[in-house]
């Protein structure tokens, strides 16, 4: 299983800090294993991806595995 932790309100939308999900995954096949309203908060550009902590630059770089947690991170906002 794949660990997906969602932050902010991306966890709102989803309604839930994380998700397990079966693996491998690459970005689309994550999107498509998202509940739909989830995948479409995705489409914003400023979201970022983690993969087991290291941030990544390209969403289409994304290859999870079986043990692997990636992290979904809206922008940040505040004063």
């Amino acid at each position: 299983m794949i660990t997906v932790v969602l932050l902010g309100k991306l966890a709102d939308v989803a309604g839930a800090p994380s998700l397990s999900l079966q693996g491998p995954l690459d970005w689309a096949g994550l999107k498509a294993a998202l509940p739909d309203t989830l995948a479409e908060a995705l489409g914003d550009p400023r979201n970022r991806v983690a993969l087991n902590g290291a941030l990544i630059a390209d969403t289409a770089a994304l290859q999870a595995a079986a043990g692997d947690e990636i992290a979904l991170l809206p922008p940040v906002s505040g004063g």
